[in-house]
């Protein structure tokens, strides 16, 4: 599995505190965050490290054999019901690297990527029922469109549904290739010289299928109970819904009243400020990463530590 993580020097540097404290890696991928880590932790530490995909998870543990790491199927919206009652309070540290990962993409048959041929799938969990499928020939047109639209940010999301469904009314559309020439002709030219015209809408099928954005809403404030006064919370982003959901939460999490300025009274009950920022502005990559790993191009980090 060939994994190159990004913003990994500047995610770890943020992450540590005591090197033989607890730390939670929320999204393990391939791995390279939590090897990165554990390089850096004592003897007496320990990591949890999570993913819903089953096949990543057994290939990371066939590679780290490390007794300090204990591994675990799950989905990080769980993060409470993971966490050892003991745990909860306790951790020094958690990360999010939010998104598809590059082992994920890089299997043509999961269905991730639009240019390589395969069942239209994007489960991240291959046990979970919704498949891409389901989406792209149940949705009704209105919901389609607006799925496309709101979660691909896809200005011709209008367009695409439009043309999905003229399509599958003459025969089910059961290939990624097949909805890459659909959309490909549903958008204007220009548009397909731009950039690949299928990204937008792949990611917002992707998001669905994988309910994202529902796993990170959850997640983030299971994440702030968890960690121990000082903990530290690092998530990655690689597209604006996500990065503004993230950055959102901080801003609530870092303030002692979240009532709109103008409300005479306080009907937030007195909230008291849980985090503070540790970077005002998030932290991109360098332009030598950026040349080097495309996907490090649209990364945002962003950090929090616990009051």
């Amino acid at each position: 599995m060939i994994h190159q993580p990004v913003l990994l020097e500047e995610t770890i540097n943020c992450l540590m505190g005591d090197p033989n404290g607890l730390y939670i890696d929320c999204t393990l991928g391939g791995g390279g965050h939590l090897k990165a880590l554990i390089a850096r932790l004592g003897e007496q530490a320990r990591v949890i490290a999570i993913d819903r995909d089953i096949q990543i998870l057994e290939l990371c543990q066939e590679q780290l054999t490390d007794s300090r790491i204990r591994f675990v199927h799950g989905n990080f919206r769980d993060l409470s019901r993971i966490v050892e009652p003991e745990e909860l309070g306790q951790v020094d540290g958690i990360m999010m690297d939010l998104g598809v990962s590059s082992f994920q993409l890089d299997q043509a048959h999961r269905g991730f990527s639009f240019h390589q041929e395969a069942e239209l799938d994007m489960r991240m969990d291959k046990s979970s029922g919704l498949k891409a499928w389901d989406i792209i020939n149940l949705c009704p047109e209105e919901e389609l469109a607006d799925i496309i639209y709101r979660l691909g940010e896809e200005r011709y999301g209008r367009r695409i549904a439009g043309a999905i469904v003229k399509a599958r009314n003459i025969k089910t559309i059961d290939t990624t290739l097949e909805l890459v020439e659909i959309i490909k002709q549903a958008v204007p030219a220009h548009y397909r010289r731009e950039k690949h015209p299928a990204r937008r809408t792949f990611q917002a099928i992707r998001i669905t299928v994988n309910d994202e954005l529902g796993a990170i809403e959850e997640a983030l404030p299971q994440a702030v109970e968890a960690l121990k006064p000082g903990g530290k919370l690092a998530v990655i982003t690689f597209h604006s819904l996500e990065d503004r959901m993230v950055k959102r939460f901080f801003s609530e999490r870092t303030r002692n009243c979240i009532c709109p300025p103008r409300q005479p009274v306080c009907t937030c009950g007195g909230q008291r400020a849980q985090l503070r920022l540790l970077n005002r502005r998030p932290i991109t990559a360098s332009e030598e990463e950026s040349l080097s790993n495309h996907r490090a191009r649209s990364a945002k980090l962003r950090v929090a530590q616990k009051i």
